[in-house]
């Protein structure tokens, strides 16, 4: 279990469906606030393998998670923003290939999370050689994390604007931790 000495850094995951602005939040806060951030690890990994993406592979991605989110769990920083996590990576295993690795549940409940930042679907779809789910698939996957998100109990606030309105509105809520 991730230990916080002096309940720093808050640990804020910033998640959703594909192409709601994860990346560019995730970023933008850490900027603001001068912090390290943790980016999304599927995109790279699987931008760079030379074939279409397996189970074992997924599941390399999270490791990966798991792995950055316990190195930077003890830092002095007031947040740590986490773009995407293990969330999103369950749910991928269960559409994709119908199973998850027992330890991910293990992991999501004994990771202490303090805020999910989900980010609406208020943004176009654009689609690159990564995105696998616009249109209704991607409703259905939103819905999906915030179904998960509530049945791990963890608080979450979604967000949604353009450009600065999206950064603005992620500050807001971050104002109340």
């Amino acid at each position: 279990m991730i230990k916080k000495l002096n309940n720093l850094p808050k640990i804020i995951v910033i998640t959703g469906a594909e192409s709601t602005g994860k990346s560019v939040l995730t970023e933008s806060l850490a900027k603001y606030f001068k912090v390290p951030f943790i980016p999304e690890i599927a995109r790279e990994y699987i931008e760079n393998i030379d074939r279409n993406y397996n189970y074992r592979d997924v599941e390399i991605i999270a490791k990966k998670q798991v792995e950055l989110l316990h190195q930077f769990s003890n830092s002095n920083y007031p947040f740590l923003f986490v773009d995407t996590w293990l969330i999103i990576t369950k749910t991928w295993f269960e559409v994709v290939f119908k199973k998850v690795p027992e330890w991910i549940e293990n992991e999501i409940q004994k990771t202490k999370i303090d805020l999910f930042l989900v980010c609406d679907t208020d943004l176009p779809w654009i689609p690159d050689p990564v995105r696998e789910n616009g249109g209704e698939n991607r409703e259905i996957l939103q819905k999906n994390y915030l179904k998960q998100i509530e049945y791990y109990n963890f608080n979450y606030k979604v967000v949604s604007g353009y450009d600065e309105k999206r950064l603005k509105n992620a500050l807001h809520f971050l104002k109340f931790m």
